[in-house]
């Protein structure tokens, strides 16, 4: 065999017994007439020892072992002189008797260490290489400990796992998709899905009651760190449930998952919020509660004392910033700075200092005299020492930077710990929401969202006004998942398709086989998905979600790695019925 162990598992218990491992050089060290070897596989390092004055011929072909060559190693466990108490193995040495090199390597363009040199461009080449380490591999291995986790907790609570398709037909309402050429049916195309939205559906109607899946999805959409190309949800429905049985259900398995991955209890119910208050308040439907800094809106008090910047926004509103007041004048320009970025879009920045003795300093002085800053920060609840920022403008895009703002001062005052965690409901989201560009209604989340019953009176008279059975679940400002009541009624259904613009036909064409199958009883029913991507990167405290994925793409979409994507034979072209013709 190649080994008897792991390079993790020796200990002092195992000291005098003969053993033999095998994995990658992780460094060598010569020192004197000893050449010492680190020997690393999945599960740990574990120190080698070569010895000149026992065995001269050993030692030598040790001395030209370099790093990442593949090599057997077989001898004896002994307690080590100079522990290393930062490793499990720490405390013995395995003292050389033969050496085997299974496989030469070459010079690895980066460091296979936890702290490497290799940029994000070079380890995206030689992934293989990264996923070496141990940062990346335990985010792996945690991916891994979650997914089983969660399908151990669904099959529990009664869910079959059931696959759906890859290859669907295109609903282009939403995301782009990416399609598929078929050869066997010229000029037609697959869709790979976006999710399994629909197939989940028709289980409800086939009579499964509980589906799970964890779901390789697709959108075609441009990047970002919590984005990717392909993701995979952990993607969830139920028959015969309201929304309260879909928030309890579920709830626990995010408990459960906290208490198996993380050992933390949340023993009281997650607080609920809807999605109105988490805009007013937060400026963002996945807000981060674990500091308040909430909006204070401001346009009745402000107006009125000739500063045209308020007099003319629909909007102001601002943020409270307690023990800021000591901010530099280069403090308060780099956060004008800040919030003027393109990606954030504000035109300018107001300040109020609260100072310790009692005094308002404002960048707005010129319009507003100490009892009109008085009255402002009262509508804040001040205190000395407190800084007050605020922004005007169009409502959503102040709002949007304000919650931008918010988030930065939450970084600089240290509110933002990664391992705090404050798990929220968010509510009563809008059923539709208006493109100006498009002039007409967009489902807020998909077309099968089911209203709240009390809101379907106001469907023809006023859309705007329709709440929808949805819900979603952030955590730390990231929405881990979210989901729906669904549209089980043909009626409904089709009054639906007629707001969003679809022609009968139009409805029929893309969603048919749903309408049909709603024709022979369709059960009330809900679900949600989690984003599984997101959710292992919450727990592992990573910025990105590329490095909880094996074989991630970069921003551009492209897999460095395998030169993905990329040009197609002619023939293979022929054989598809297509002709490539490049808009410039």
């Amino acid at each position: 065999m190649y080994r008897t162990h792991t390079c993790g598992e020796l200990r002092l218990a195992n000291a005098g017994q003969s053993v033999t491992l095998s994995g990658w050089v992780q460094r060598t060290r010569k020192m004197g007439g000893m050449t010492f070897i680190d020997i690393r596989d999945r599960y740990g390092i574990t120190q080698l020892v070569f010895n000149n004055e026992i065995n001269e011929t050993l030692c030598d072909s040790a001395n030209k072992l370099g790093r990442e060559f593949v090599i057997q190693v077989t001898g004896q466990v002994a307690e080590r002189s100079n522990k290393n108490n930062n490793i499990p193995t720490g405390e013995i040495e395995i003292l050389a008797e033969s050496l085997n090199i299974l496989n030469e390597a070459k010079t690895p363009p980066f460091t296979i260490e936890d702290n490497t040199d290799g940029g994000d461009d070079i380890r995206m080449k030689y992934r293989y290489l990264d996923l070496r380490r141990n940062v990346v591999r335990s985010n792996l291995i945690l991916r891994h400990q979650m997914a089983f986790e969660t399908r151990r907790y669904l099959d529990q609570m009664g869910f079959l796992e059931v696959e759906t398709p890859i290859l669907i037909g295109s609903t282009p309402e939403g995301a782009r998709d990416f399609v598929v050429p078929s050869r066997m049916n010229p000029g037609e195309f697959y869709a790979l899905p976006q999710s399994p939205q629909t197939l989940k559906q028709l289980l409800m109607v086939s009579g499964f009651d509980r589906y799970f899946q964890i779901a390789k999805c697709f959108r075609d959409e441009d990047l970002r760190a919590d984005r990717q190309p392909e993701f995979t949800q952990i993607d969830c429905e139920m028959s015969f449930v309201e929304q309260e049985d879909v928030l309890q259900l579920f709830e626990g398995m995010v408990k459960h998952l906290f208490k198996y991955v993380k050992n933390i209890d949340f023993s009281d119910t997650f607080p609920r919020m809807t999605w109105h208050d988490a805009m007013k308040y937060y400026g963002s439907d996945k807000p981060d509660i674990r500091f308040e800094m909430k909006f204070v809106e401001l346009k009745e008090a402000v107006s009125g004392h000739d500063f045209v910047v308020f007099d003319s926004a629909a909007y102001v509103g601002g943020i409270c910033a307690s023990g800021c007041a000591d901010y530099t004048r280069k403090q308060l320009d780099q956060l004008t700075d800040f919030v003027k970025k393109p990606q954030i879009g504000a035109k300018g920045l107001v300040y109020i200092k609260y100072e310790s003795d009692g005094n308002l300093k404002s960048s707005v002085d010129k319009f507003y005299n100490s009892d009109d800053l008085k009255a402002i920060a009262a509508l804040f609840n001040a205190q000395p020492g407190d800084l007050i920022l605020i922004l005007a403008g169009d409502k959503t895009k102040t709002q949007k930077a304000l919650c931008e703002l918010r988030l930065e001062m939450g970084n600089r005052l240290g509110l933002r710990d990664k391992n705090v965690y404050t798990p929220l409901w968010v509510i009563d989201f809008p059923l539709f929401e208006w493109d100006d560009e498009a002039q007409r209604f967009f489902a807020m989340h998909h077309p099968f969202t089911s209203p709240k019953p009390e809101d379907i009176q106001h469907l023809d008279s006023d859309p705007g006004r329709v709440r929808a059975n949805a819900y979603d679940m952030v955590v730390n400002g990231i929405e881990l998942g979210g989901g729906s009541i669904r549209i089980h009624d043909s009626k409904l259904q089709n009054k639906m398709f007629e707001l969003l613009g679809f022609t009968p036909e139009k409805a029929q064409a893309q969603f048919g086989f749903l309408m049909n199958a709603f024709q022979y009883g369709a059960p009330p029913h809900g679900g949600l998905a989690f984003g599984l991507d997101r959710f292992v990167s919450l727990f592992a405290g990573l910025d990105s979600i590329r490095d909880c994925i094996a074989f991630p793409k970069n921003n551009a979409g492209r897999d460095v790695m395998l030169d993905a994507p990329s040009t197609i034979d002619q023939s293979q072209l022929d054989e598809l019925n297509l002709v490539i013709d490049i808009k410039e």
